[in-house]
Formats: structure tokens, C-alpha cells, sequence
């Protein structure tokens, strides 16, 4: 089946008015007056501002009284607002990537959930999202449609696969070895593959230059690469460092960014060595992070792609809870050790014991890369999971599209930031990650108009990042509450 079949008609009409009734439209502009500006840039907010918008682009922002507002123009009063760049998200999950029940119910519907998806984002003010797992196929489509004006959603940027893994029932992604699988699951693997899965790690770096070059060609926005394996204990290296150094050679040779998930810290060191933008959570390691790998984070202006949604909030408040009767347990089984009531643990059993302080280091790896400075933006691994259908439990909101991000922003201010430096990073420093800031995540003359209005003032408070009035995304206003326009996986919102 065609992806989005209720577009095809509306193609062919659109073709034939077209053809009878040529259209010559004049540029639309916009004024935004009387907000305060909150540019994304770091600095002070600007009061009584305007922002005047010609087209899909900023033409100019400063105090109302030096912005002429042309005759015609619409007015939007934004008097007692915040007026902000649209948000960025340097790490979602918007197609099906797992879930045997997933692929077979929804496999008509790939292109369609995944534009739903994207859609929750820009609900909440998402403008910008960089999916960096996903299905090749239905990503390229939902992004070809955005970008040509068919559907509405934020701008997708995505890199199908994590090259050098194998899909979501392989040893590099599960630490499993892919037994007994049904001919959907190594279907599925390979639709996620396309060409870059675990053969790669076999290959020298002439041919794996070669094999990156073919894989790009399809047509991916950026590169992610598997320094090591996925997650488990222990962890592995994925590629040497001489084939990263190739792989981060291809990528840049097309001008395009080059990112990794690594998280052992050799790993980690190979790929900031090897040259990588952008690590993907770097805070997850099994051990605090070294003072030499924060230096060569901000030595090299290296993007920390941070899972601050994960380790804030309600998720921190649950661990100190687990955390607490934890630690009474184990000074009691340690007293019961030396007073020869209980054997010894194995060291095996001793790091399960351990298991619930991985979210204790992670944070402290995260404090640690912000108050060094790092380039660090919002990242959340937000993704679908399961079919509502199939769930057993409640998804939490800091997991779902677009509330994951105003929980990851608002979470960075938790982990040492000022809310407008929580504001930079989810605004600037998402548009860094995607070596587009030339083009958008400020509010300034010359880029996208991507812009929100809140209700109330997010430097006093971060949580007013909620408080969404107005998002406009190139241009265009667009009715944030009637979002997603064909909903599918979440049939009941």
C-alpha cells in the first residue's frame, strides 16, 4: 500500500488547478509585536520586541519602536508573551523499530505512524527533530512529504539505521544472540539495516569507506555509527579505530554530521578521537567519566546529545525512593556477612547489588560535562515502544514524543544549568548538532521563522515552557492543539 494513500488525490487535484488556475502569490508577512524575546543566543531577554516574518524566514527582530511593520502586514499582539525558538530535539525515535506485535499489525502503516509521531512533537513546539534509529524507508518518506508541504510536522532529520548493528534482534542491539527468529523479525532487521548492519565492523577501511559512501546514498541526513555494542554488561567496542576514523572521513567528505553511540570509556574515547560531532549520551558509562574525556569533549566542541529526561524529575524522585530502602538492605546483609549469619555474595550477585547506581553515575557524569561546558543539547531517545494495545503499563510522559523534550529541558536546569541556558540548548545547541545553525534556532534575520509564544516567562521559571500559546514553524502558524491530523497509534487522544 502506498504510503499516506490520503494524499494521492489531493496530488492530482492540486496538478490540475494548478495547471488551469496559475497561482501567483505574493510573500505573506507577519509581525509578532510587543512579546519578550528570548533569541536563543544566551543573552538577555529583549522587552516590547517585534519579530517580523516575510515568507518562511525571519526578516528582522529587535525593540518594536525599530522594526517597521509593513502596511498589510498580520499582527499578532504578543504584549504580557515569551516569544522563543521553536525547540530542537537532537535525539527521537519516531518510526516502529521493535515489537514483533508492532510490525505486524502497523507494517501497511510505517510512513503514517511516523508522521504521527512527529506531529506529537510539534504539538508541544517541537520544530526540529533528528531521529537516530529508525526504518530508513518510512523516515525518507515522512520527511519528503514535510518538506514538500503535503503534511504538516516539524523538520525531520534522520539516519535510518546505527551503522555497524545488526536491527532490533541482533547480539549488537540486544546482547543476545538471534535464535529461533520468525522470517518477520529478519525481515524487520533487515529493513532497519539497508546495508550498514554488523557485516561493517568486519570490513577494512578502504572497503568500509566504500560501504558508508553506498549506505549515505540512500539518502540519510546524517550519520550515527555504533562505537560499541548497544547496552548489556559488558559492553563491546564496535569498531576499531582506524575503521572510525573512516567512517567519520565518509561522512564529513559529504558535509554531513557524524555522531556515535559509545559507552564504555574507551569507546568513547576512540570516537571523539576519530572526530565524531555529536556522542549520543555520552553520560552513560558504568563509571564516573575521567577529567581527560571532559577535556576532549570541550577541546574539540563535541555535542553531548544528553538523556537529561532520564535522570530528572520524577525518574530521579523514583531512584532516590529504590535507592534508600536499597541501601538499608545492603548494610543489612552486609552486618549479617561479617557476623557469619550469610555466605559472601559472588561478585556476580554483588553487581546486580550494584545495578540501580547506574542513574546515580550517569547523573553525575551529566552535572560534570555541563559545569566543564560542554556543547550539550537535548536528546531524548524519545520513541513509539509498543502499540498501546499491546502495553501492559502506562508509558511515561518523559518517554513520549514532544513531552520528553519539555521534560529533557526543563531537567537540564536540574543538573546545574540557568533556565536560559536550558533554553540555549534546547534551541541553538539542537540547531548545532545538526550543523544547521546558519539556518535556524535563533530568533534572527535571515533563518527559518521556527517560533513559540508562551504564556509566561521560562527564565523564571522553566516549567513555563508548557505554557504554549502560538507555534509557527517556516512561516507558518500552525494549529498546535489539533495535532496529530490522522492519528493512528494513538487512536483514543
Amino acid at each position: 500500500m502506498p504510503a499516506f494513500p490520503f494524499l494521492t488525490r489531493l496530488r492530482r487535484f492540486a496538478a490540475l488547478f494548478l495547471v488551469a488556475f496559475p497561482v501567483f502569490a505574493q510573500e505573506s508577512v507577519t509581525a509578532i509585536v510587543g512579546g519578550t524575546v528570548i533569541d536563543g543566543n544566551g543573552g538577555a531577554p529583549l522587552r516590547d520586541a517585534t519579530v517580523l516574518v516575510r515568507g518562511k524566514v525571519i526578516a528582522a527582530v529587535g525593540p518594536r519602536a525599530s522594526v517597521q511593520v509593513p502596511r498589510g502586514a498580520r499582527v499578532i499582539d504578543a504584549s504580557g508573551r515569551y516569544v522563543t525558538p521553536g525547540f530542537i530535539d537532537a535525539n527521537v525515535h519516531v518510526s516502529i523499530y521493535s515489537g514483533i506485535e508492532n510490525f505486524a499489525r502497523y507494517q501497511d502503516r510505517f510512513a503514517d505512524v511516523a508522521l504521527e509521531a512527529a506531529q506529537l512533537h510539534l504539538k508541544v513546539g517541537v520544530t526540529t527533530v533528528r531521529d537516530s534509529y529508525g526504518m530508513l524507508a518510512p523516515l525518507k518518506t515522512t520527511r519528503d512529504a514535510i518538506n514538500r508541504g503535503e503534511v504538516v510536522g516539524p523538520r525531520l532529520l534522520f539516519a535510518g539505521n546505527i551503522v555497524g548493528w545488526g536491527g532490533p534482534w541482533s547480539f549488537s542491539f540486544t546482547g543476545r544472540p538471534p535464535e529461533n527468529l520468525s522470517l518477520l523479525q529478519e525481515q524487520m532487521n533487515d529493513a532497519i539495516t539497508r546495508g550498514g548492519g554488523e557485516e561493517l565492523v568486519n570490513m577494512e577501511p578502504d572497503s568500509l569507506r566504500a560501504a558508508i559512501n553506498r549506505y549515505l546514498d540512500q539518502g540519510v541526513d546524517f550519520l550515527k555509527f555504533g562505537g560499541t555494542s548497544h547496552f548489556g554488561y559488558p559492553v563491546f567496542i564496535g569498531f576499531s579505530e582506524r575503521a572510525q576514523r573512516a567512517i567519520v572521513d565518509a561522512v564529513h567528505a559529504r558535509g554531513l554530521v557524524a555522531e556515535t553511540h559509545s559507552t564504555t570509556p574507551e569507546g568513547l574515547r576512540m570516537s571523539l578521537e576519530a572526530g565524531v560531532d555529536l556522542v549520543q549520551h555520552p553520560e552513560v558509562l558504568d563509571v564516573p567519566m575521567s577529567d581527560d574525556i571532559v577535556k576532549l569533549f570541550i577541546d574539540r566542541k563535541v555535542v553531548c546529545g544528553m538523556l537529561s529526561n532520564t535522570m530528572t524529575g520524577k525518574p530521579w524522585q523514583d531512584y532516590n525512593k529504590r535507592r534508600t530502602r536499597e541501601d538499608s538492605l545492603g548494610r543489612l546483609r552486609a552486618d549479617s556477612v561479617k557476623a557469619g549469619l550469610l555466605r559472601a555474595r559472588t561478585e556476580a550477585e554483588q553487581r546486580r547489588d550494584r545495578g540501580d547506581q547506574g542513574m546515580l553515575i550517569r547523573r553525575q557524569n551529566a552535572e560534570k560535562l555541563i559545569k566543564a561546558g560542554c556543547i550539550t543539547a537535548p536528546a531524548t531517545d524519545n520513541y513509539l515502544g509498543l502499540a498501546p494495545e499491546f502495553r501492559r503499563d502506562v508509558k511515561p510522559d518523559w518517554q513520549e514524543p514532544g513531552l520528553g523534550t519539555l521534560a529533557a529541558i526543563e531537567g537540564l536546569v536540574e543538573l546545574g544549568m540557568t533556565p536560559l541556558q536550558a533554553l540555549t540548548a534546547g534551541t541553538r545547541n539542537g540547531a548545532i548538532a545538526s550543523k544547521s545553525l546558519e539556518k535556524y534556532g535563533t530568533l534572527e534575520a535571515g533563518k527559518s521563522a521556527d517560533v513559540l509564544i508562551l504564556a509566561a516567562d521560562p527564565t523564571a521559571d522553566i516549567r513555563n515552557i508548557r505554557r504554549l500559546e502560538l507555534v509557527m514553524k517556516e512561516g507558518q502558524v500552525i494549529d498546535h492543539r489539533a495535532l496529530p491530523t490522522r492519528p493512528v497509534w494513538n487512536r483514543t487522544r
